[in-house]
């Protein structure tokens, strides 16, 4: 069996023609016609991911985020990319990456991120233009109100958060409807209000993001890395389904860059 047959699986079942235009999902790296050996998966493309890869004998690394960019006008071994890539390809491991068209598919990053959660009657945030199924984040109901602090613990404990970033509100306010969008999703505050949100979930928010609730909506900064960990689920459980017969593991050796003192 060789790369390629892989690769056309992935590109059917995470199409890559819903990523966002400044994206780069996709085949990455790598020579379709060579023998697939099996798949690791991570959420970024690490020295540690790829030393994995090679100690385990894998053809093929799955990642939710590219380690292809921006423009690389140089692959040498002054920079951890050019380093690599030449192991990488030394050692015959390719590269595919699905960013934010996993992100914007219903059952991918939030899908799995709000089933977690326990959201019910799920839909889009803010969906394509053509396409109201497919789209950025997602809003859903808890099956009954909850105390917005002791939902944030529970957020915490399903994430393996150490701690949240959340505006100013009160403890036992009543929540009901959330918001999510895993990854950096500030853009879509304004859609989470529209959206009549009582708390809206994500990640990278700044100091002045957390003024823009007028009050009435809580808005959480959850991780980046939290927030978007399940898409190595996803990916795993796609891959094992169709390829059984080979070996598909998730990294051990991945972890959030951001660290929790």
């Amino acid at each position: 069996m060789v790369t390629r047959e892989v690769i056309d699986y992935l590109n059917s079942t995470f199409h890559p023609e819903y990523q966002e235009n400044y994206d780069n999902a996709g085949f990455l790296l790598g020579d379709s016609k060579s023998e697939y050996k099996g798949t690791l998966v991570a959420l970024d493309l690490t020295p540690a991911v790829v030393d994995e890869a090679v100690e385990l004998g894998l053809s093929l690394v799955v990642t939710h985020h590219p380690f292809i960019f921006t423009g690389v006008k140089r692959l040498t071994d002054a920079t951890e990319t050019g380093r690599m890539t030449m192991r990488l390809i030394q050692n015959g491991i390719s590269v595919y990456a699905a960013h934010t068209n996993l992100d914007n598919l219903p059952w991918g990053v939030n899908g799995i991120l709000g089933e977690k959660l326990g959201l019910r009657n799920t839909r889009i945030l803010k969906p394509f233009d053509t396409d109201d199924n497919i789209g950025a984040g997602m809003v859903g109901e808890l099956s009954c109100d909850e105390e917005c602090d002791i939902f944030l613990q529970r957020v915490k404990a399903v994430l393996g958060l150490p701690v949240v970033r959340c505006s100013e509100h009160e403890p036992k306010k009543r929540l009901r409807r959330v918001a999510i969008c895993g990854g950096s999703g500030s853009e879509f505050i304004g859609d989470a209000k529209v959206a009549k949100a009582d708390i809206y979930l994500t990640a990278d928010l700044k100091y002045h993001d957390f003024q823009r609730t007028d009050g009435r909506m809580v808005l959480a900064d959850i991780g980046h890395y939290e927030s978007e960990q399940f898409a190595k689920e996803i990916i795993f459980r796609a891959i094992l389904e169709k390829f059984s017969n080979f070996a598909c593991r998730i990294s051990e050796t991945q972890q959030g860059v951001v660290k929790y003192i």
